[in-house]
């Protein structure tokens, strides 16, 4: 059977069924006996409030290059591209972190492209929300709306999370109305799964479906433990594999929004690979969690701390890590110049460095135009191992180019691309068709951009 990973937001077809809230728990404790049982219901009459619906319309524009034995039949002013526009309309969940200011958490693959977005409240409110910023590596969007009376969640200290503590998510299924589910957290640092750039999942099994997206997880005290984000769904629906972005990584990411409009994303400027029990045992180690450092770039964030090509990273600022994706995942969305202090082991011997994260450059999707036609639409930023594609725009010149998200790319013809800086110098140079050599994976292979 083949295993599909399914982002939550569910599109509007038709005419949006408008139900109570549905909540699986009594009002009020019951009582047998004399002793009241025990019930969700008090906790959740306190937070509930704070879990919105998020509704979002816009116009989805799409270019295809028009091929030139086309264009010869509608004559030499014919154009170059044909722009198709296809409206669509929305449904997500979304969380208010902050009553005072109004601000709300979702994903960013819920308003993406979305020209109007409407806020739903549990007491029958529908309010403007403006787009504050997003990050689609991490599937995060801030929110902000006017309105009084507002409820907010608060959050936990994600890092204290333990598999088998208790879970409840919370949002809106199919557009049927506020929907509760319970379970336990069933794993944590999920990574590896090609949902999102930055992985570092909390993985779950409470019931999760379409429409969850950027709903509340929380613990039993009813504090913020995840933002809802993606499930397992080979027939669509919910199998009890669902996952959320944790509540640590989503408020540095926010707090990144809040004070510059944009997640200045941190680097450490290392490669690597997931500490396994064969080099464990090549090493003399007892553990098998951590970061095995391959190699270190030059001038680099980790260069200047005396991280080394052969150490092995096993903790962020004192919360052990248990591979490089999770390592990956906590310095880019602690930002930018963030303080960090690494725990190591360096020949044998356990140690502890302090780092100040470097930032890594992107390239939004309009400008990479401007490094050649057929990259249009892609969105491009520096990696370690070559410049990485975080994101391509439907129907874009870089989409037709057979362009992947994910892809990097390292050569341009037979020169080697490590930055950004060398890609755009290269390209301002070069006439005509230039072949781009791409890691894709562990595949290395050429596309042509004419």
């Amino acid at each position: 059977m083949k295993i599909k990973l399914s982002a939550l937001s569910a599109a509007v077809l038709g005419a949006a069924l408008t139900l109570a809230p549905v909540v699986s728990h009594a009002a009020m404790p019951v009582a047998i006996d004399g002793q009241q049982m025990p019930s969700l219901a008090p906790m959740l009459e306190q937070i509930t409030p704070a879990v919105v619906s998020v509704n979002v319309s816009g116009v989805q524009v799409s270019k295809r290059q028009l091929p030139d034995a086309f264009r010869y039949f509608f004559g030499p002013n014919a154009p170059k591209e044909q722009v198709q526009e296809r409206p669509f309309r929305g449904l997500g969940s979304g969380v208010i972190i902050d009553a005072k200011k109004g601000y709300i958490v979702t994903n960013h693959h819920v308003i993406n492209n979305a020209d109007d977005i409407t806020i739903g409240l549990t007491d029958g409110r529908e309010v403007p929300a403006k787009l504050i910023g997003s990050d689609s590596e991490a599937d995060i969007a801030l929110l902000q709306i006017k309105a009084d009376n507002l409820s907010e969640i608060k959050s936990s200290d994600s890092d204290d999370l333990r598999v088998g503590d208790f879970s409840v998510a919370i949002g809106n299924p199919f557009g049927l109305g506020q929907t509760v589910t319970s379970g336990i957290v069933s794993a944590l640092g999920r990574s590896g799964l090609g949902i999102e750039m930055l992985e570092n999942f909390i993985q779950t099994d409470a019931a999760i479906n379409s429409g969850n997206s950027g709903g509340a997880l929380v613990n039993l005290r009813g504090e913020l433990i995840g933002i809802n984000t993606a499930i397992v769904a080979p027939s669509g629906g919910n199998v009890g594999i669902g996952f959320a972005i944790p509540a640590n990584m989503v408020h540095n990411l926010v707090d990144q929004i809040i004070e510059h409009g944009e997640v200045r994303r941190g680097i450490l400027g290392v490669m690597g690979r997931n500490l396994d029990a064969d080099l464990a045992k090549g090493f003399g180690l007892d553990t098998r969690h951590g970061t095995f450092v391959n190699e270190v770039q030059p001038d680099s964030a980790a260069d200047k701390a005396g991280i080394k090509a052969g150490d092995i990273i096993v903790s962020v600022n004192e919360r052990k890590i248990k591979s490089f994706e999770e390592l990956r995942a906590k310095v880019a969305s602690l930002g930018a110049g963030a303080k960090v202090t690494l725990g190591l082991i360096h020949d044998g011997d356990e140690k502890t460095v302090d780092v100040i994260l470097g930032e890594a450059k992107q390239v939004a999707e309009k400008s990479a135009g401007a490094l050649h036609p057929m990259l249009d639409g892609a969105a491009l930023k520096d990696g370690n191992q070559g410049v990485e594609i975080t994101d391509i725009a439907t129907g874009s010149p870089a989409a037709a180019s057979q362009l992947q998200k994910g892809d990097i790319i390292i050569g341009v013809n037979r020169d080697r691309i490590r930055t950004l800086k060398s890609l755009r110098k290269i390209l301002k140079n070069k006439e005509g068709a230039v072949a781009l050599k791409i890691l894709r994976g562990k595949t290395h292979l050429f596309l042509v951009l004419r």
